[in-house]
């Protein structure tokens, strides 16, 4: 979404302000350090072409030092209280601070961190030589933002006491589970097989482990630069103005590229930082992880471990330094300790890969109910390359897999947005234009501006038949504006979870080099801002509320936090006036054919199945007291194994569908085997997929009122 008249006009306005920052850059900057350039700059941008600039006053000041400690020390494993009081004098001054380009508050939080984490390896050190007593009973809470800080140096060590103490436990459990079934291929005389260690063998062999564990993370933090740090600090300021404002340093604005151009050696995960380590909010399709399908949305990575070698524990750092630790060469091992949704521990070892930028690309497949024939497109974004629009595009994608599938006979389409977290604005108007003759989809606000209509300006329809889009939770920003479109236009049915992610804000990439023309300092990074809003036809933002689907069907995310409301700092909901639009009145039962399917919907047994484990994986994930007493643990265990064995009915669901590629695809099976694995594995996880199987339904009942069908959507001036 970058591409705007808008985004002109913030470049002119910062082609302006880079003439004035040239003369300060000589007078005012001589004698100062990167840092308070970087803090101005940032700081003019944010308040110059920020969407909906906030006020850097006292409240301000207030929530950066919350978020900057609770970034830096987020299990409240390193600061005292004592530290907190002493920072506390800068509570109110941080904004002042900002303002004057001063950065006294970060000097000294990171002063006092420097010598917090000096102690910490003291401190571990001298817990880990002490043997766990798992047949205690004590428990920890991991809701570490209900943590007070501890109140003195012998607090804080219990403190790591517990949490060193439950960080070994899994590790002990293994090496427990492990002798179990060492043993009888041991007295058996098995020669090969591992000696079987012994409670007390196993205990010193986890502290040791857990040991090597936190070695090497001191030894990697060690490595960090100040510069490092200070980035934290100057992201901590920009995140407060919403959450998908970010500034790159040099190094992550060339990953970021990276990623845009659709290539990259990794396991093919986005990642975001939690207290209790990394957790996996997208698979990318085609990466090793999308390969494997052991690893999932919502799991969390605890560790990291390098071919075999002992696993680093990520819990408390940096994301982007969790990020360096799992990225690697094409063909090396990475191994990841998981906690998985349901709450078990499973090590994953995955060979990294380059990740194929194909399987983000539009795909179809046709499907077979009886004698009625069908057609499915999968789209995971909304794919553009901004550097020559013609050389690849969702939007001609779609239109190419559209004209195939009515080519091999479909009287019905899914499209399906599920995991789609967006992209390119152009496109989505050009695929809206598939299915409309043409008229308005999407409304664009910039700060101050009168807003803009984008409309398609194509009357000729790809495609006048049924049509059912799938969402859920993670379908965002483009996804939601195609979605809202249709369901505006009463065009389609949207099928899915009761909301989207809610994503209705614009951003761009601006290289700080930009504004400084002459620059001592070296590269600058890059800042992604927040300058526009977008909203649907009808006036209403999809900020924060998405869309709500026509038929609401549960998921297994359907009661665990992933919107954007759930973010930090969003931005809020609110409307506009509406554009002028008329409806689509090519069906003749629309709201007839949504009644049938949400009573369907209330009597499918495999839907109930669903929810009933939705509101398992809330339960699961809502326990923050944990047990540290190794029976408690095994009790636990045992009542998790039974009911994932329960829910393994899921899995086994048939939807009694058939699945097919199309003709040109079968093609080029003789060519490409791994295609045809590709497509294997996703059509077998399409037979057991409740939603397309009730989105053929609602495509079979939809009626279309032939009489009508020339009559689409126009604009009326």
């Amino acid at each position: 979404m970058k591409r705007n008249l808008a985004y002109a006009l913030f470049v002119m306005l910062i082609a302006v302000a880079s003439c004035s920052f040239t003369n300060q850059s000589a007078e005012n900057f001589e004698n100062d350090d990167k840092d308070k350039l970087l803090l101005d700059l940032i700081t003019y941008v944010l308040e110059k072409g920020h969407y909906e600039p906030k006020d850097i006053d006292d409240d301000f000041s207030v929530s950066v030092f919350e978020d900057f400690i609770s970034v830096l020390d987020p299990t409240k494993r390193y600061f005292l209280e004592s530290d907190i009081e002493d920072f506390e004098q800068y509570k109110f001054q941080i904004d002042d601070q900002i303002k004057n380009t001063e950065i006294t508050f970060f000097n000294v939080v990171y002063d006092r961190l420097m010598e917090r984490m000096t102690g910490a390896k003291a401190v571990y050190k001298e817990v880990l030589a002490q043997p766990f007593d798992y047949a205690q009973k004590e428990t920890i809470n991991i809701e570490y933002e209900d943590l007070t800080f501890a109140a003195s140096e012998k607090d804080l060590k219990e403190r790591w006491r517990k949490q060193l103490k439950y960080a070994t436990l899994g590790t002990y459990d293994s090496k427990i589970t492990i002798g179990e079934k060492m043993k009888d291929l041991w007295e058996k005389g098995d020669k090969d097989a591992e000696k079987p260690l012994t409670p007390a063998e196993a205990e010193v062999a986890s502290r040791e482990s857990t040991q090597k564990t936190l070695d090497e993370f001191f030894d990697f933090v060690d490595d960090l630069e100040r510069k490092d740090w200070f980035v934290q600090y100057i992201n901590t300021i920009v995140d407060e103005f919403d959450p998908h404002t970010f500034y790159f340093a040099p190094d992550d604005k060339e990953k970021f590229d990276m990623n845009m151009s659709g290539k990259f050696e990794g396991i093919g995960a986005r990642l975001q930082k939690k207290p209790e380590g990394a957790k996996v909010v997208e698979v990318i399709s085609g990466g090793p992880v999308w390969r494997d399908q052991r690893l999932e949305v919502g799991d969390q990575i605890l560790k990291v471990g390098q071919a075999g070698e002992a696993p680093i524990n990520i819990v408390g750092m940096r994301l982007d330094d969790a990020i360096k630790l799992i990225k690697g060469p094409q063909g090396t091992v990475v191994d990841l300790t998981v906690r998985k949704v349901d709450g078990s521990m499973e090590v994953i070892s995955l060979t990294r890969d380059v990740v194929e930028l194909e399987e983000s690309f539009a795909k179809s497949a046709n499907i077979i109910k009886e004698n009625a024939k069908f057609g499915l497109i999968n789209l995971p974004k909304f794919y553009v390359d901004f550097d020559d629009y013609s050389e690849r595009n969702a939007a001609t994608d779609v239109a190419k897999e559209v004209e195939r599938l009515k080519q091999e006979g479909a009287e019905g389409l899914i499209l399906d947005l599920r995991d789609n977290g967006g992209g390119s604005l152009k496109t989505v108007v050009e695929m809206a234009g598939l299915f409309i003759k043409d008229g308005p989809v999407v409304q664009v606000q910039s700060s101050g501006q009168v807003k803009e209509v984008y409309e398609d300006k194509d009357e000729r329809i790809q495609w006048d038949g049924p049509l059912v889009i799938l969402v859920n939770e993670l379908s965002a920003s483009a996804s939601e504006i195609l979605a809202a479109a249709m369901q505006d236009y009463k065009r389609a049915v949207v099928i899915g979870s009761k909301q989207t992610f809610g994503k209705g804000t614009v951003q761009n990439v601006l290289p700080l080099d930009n504004i400084v023309r002459s620059n001592e300092h070296g590269d600058l990074g890059a800042i992604k801002l927040t300058t526009q809003k977008f909203y649907r036809i009808n006036g209403g933002s999809t900020q924060l509320e998405g869309v709500k689907s026509d038929v609401v069907v549960p998921d297994k995310y359907s009661y665990i936090d992933l919107g954007e409301r759930d973010q930090a700092n969003p931005l809020k909901w609110d409307k506009i006036t509406p554009a002028d639009y008329d409806l689509w009145e090519g069906y003749i039962d629309y709201e007839q054919t949504v009644a049938n399917s949400k009573k369907r919907i209330a009597q499918n047994p495999q839907i109930k199945l669903i929810e009933e484990n939705a509101k398992w994986l809330k339960s699961e994930q809502d326990e923050m007291k944990i047990s540290l007493n190794y029976a408690d643990y095994k009790a636990e265990e045992a009542k998790d194994k039974a009911k994932l064995d329960y829910f393994k009915k899921l899995s086994e669901y048939d939807n009694r569908l058939s699945f097919r590629s199309l003709k040109y695809e079968e093609e080029l099976f003789t060519k490409d085997s791994v295609l045809r694995e590709k497509r294997d594995r996703w059509h077998k996880n399409l037979a057991k997929d409740v939603y397309v199987e009730e989105a053929i339904n609602v495509l079979q009942d939809l009626k279309m009122n032939n009489i009508k069908r020339g009559k689409l959507a126009s604009v009326k001036g």
